[in-house]
């Protein structure tokens, strides 16, 4: 049998200049291809900037994408969309489905004649993959991912761009339970939505040796670790509050994002700037050598669909303390696993950092757990999916 081909589109993809971005969607790419059953090009489009500098934040960052790059041996294309301000939102994936259309003729005219759109994250992605996959008479697979399904439909014409291309795809995918019951609440018909959760590198994300990688980072007594951009929604200000109910323990930070000054100001001004460590964005190998030394991982989130940083802290043995909100629950239901939370506060927080170290799980369990996490069952889900729509 020929391995299908399948076009991956998504602004949330790895690249050169930002190689942690959209790091889970590469993620579980990789593992589909190790299947050997697929062949795979990128089509992850960025938005166009003029130029690169300090001053512009990621938005600098942007203007050194390369056009055309390959990572882990997969073809990356970088095609440049205009993104408005004001009316961008309503018309973004119009403006993304132009910018990309002349980026998958080439592709096509190269050879690469694919079977399906993959989609990843639903607006505007997967309404501007919907437009490409009609001109094109190709069907197409959208995958929801979190904000784009439990957040973005407050917002009208979003809302019914985002149904019409549900009603178009052959089939959907959620990464977690919670995200379909959502996607079913806004008026998509569930029968067309599969619910495959998202899935861990058990080999790189291990406990390794502990308390040599505490040694090597300096790291002693109890110490918690919050991961993800310094933005309100993933809720670090409520960490560093938390921590005046918590002496002796110390907060590592690992992120950058617009609230980096104000966050430092805030825990200057808690009384326990001394207590909090901001690490900055960090590559995948320090990411997993704080999570191993860390006693938990807190997060604190309003939205998630999936959070990986759930699975991957696990994995390395280190149970987490989370708010109890859309998928987390799915991963946090055992003791094992470590606390929910039983609020987004401050105070919540801190009783459930409290409660998990009044009855901390071993670390061993706790990597046993995680090993249920493969992406193995991830990958069985979409082939099943991808071969069923190709048989109509």
């Amino acid at each position: 049998m020929s391995p299908i081909r399948i076009l991956t589109f998504s602004s949330l993809y790895p690249n050169a200049a930002q190689p942690t971005h959209g790091i889970f969607v590469e993620n579980r790419l990789r593992h589909l291809l190790e299947s050997g059953e697929i062949e795979v090009k990128v089509v992850a489009p960025v938005p166009w900037f003029p130029m690169a500098h300090p001053a512009f934040g990621k938005y600098g960052k942007f203007a050194t994408v390369p056009e055309h790059e390959i990572r882990h041996g997969i073809e990356i294309w970088h095609p440049r969309y205009w993104v408005l301000p004001k009316i961008g939102m309503s018309i973004a994936p119009l403006l993304m489905a132009r910018a990309v259309k002349k980026t998958v003729r080439k592709i096509r005219e190269q050879g690469f004649d694919f079977d399906l759109i993959d989609a990843h994250y639903f607006y505007p992605d997967g309404v501007a993959a919907c437009i490409v996959a009609n001109s094109l008479d190709k069907p197409f697979v959208v995958t929801a991912r979190g904000t784009d399904i439990n957040l973005i439909p407050r917002h009208s014409l979003p809302k019914r761009w985002i149904l019409w291309a549900a009603k178009k795809s052959r089939a959907m995918i959620s990464v977690c339970q919670a995200l379909k019951n959502e996607m079913a609440a806004i008026g998509i018909a569930a029968d067309k939505v599969t619910a495959l959760r998202n899935g861990v590198d058990l080999d790189f994300f291990n406990p390794g040796d502990r308390e040599e990688i505490r040694r090597q980072l300096n790291i002693s007594g109890k110490t918690l670790l919050s991961v993800g951009y310094l933005i309100e929604r993933k809720g670090h200000h409520l960490i560093i509050e938390a921590l005046s109910r918590l002496p002796d323990v110390r907060l590592y930070i690992a992120g950058e994002g617009e609230m980096s000054a104000q966050l430092r100001k805030f825990a200057a001004d808690s009384g326990v700037a001394d207590r909090v460590v901001f690490l900055g964005a960090l590559d995948r190998v320090s990411l997993r050598r704080y999570m191993v030394a860390a006693d938990a991982l807190v997060l604190a989130s309003s939205r998630e669909g999936m959070a990986n940083v759930l699975l991957e802290s696990i994995a390395c043995g280190t149970p987490v303390v989370a708010t109890p909100l859309w998928g987390t629950p799915e991963v946090v239901a055992v003791p094992e696993a470590g606390v929910l939370t039983r609020d987004r506060s401050a105070a919540g927080i801190a009783e459930g950092v409290n409660r998990l170290f009044a009855y901390y799980p071993s670390r061993e369990a706790t990597r046993r757990y995680a090993e249920k996490f493969g992406w193995d069952d991830t990958t069985r889900g979409q082939l099943e999916i991808f071969h069923r729509i190709l048989a109509v």
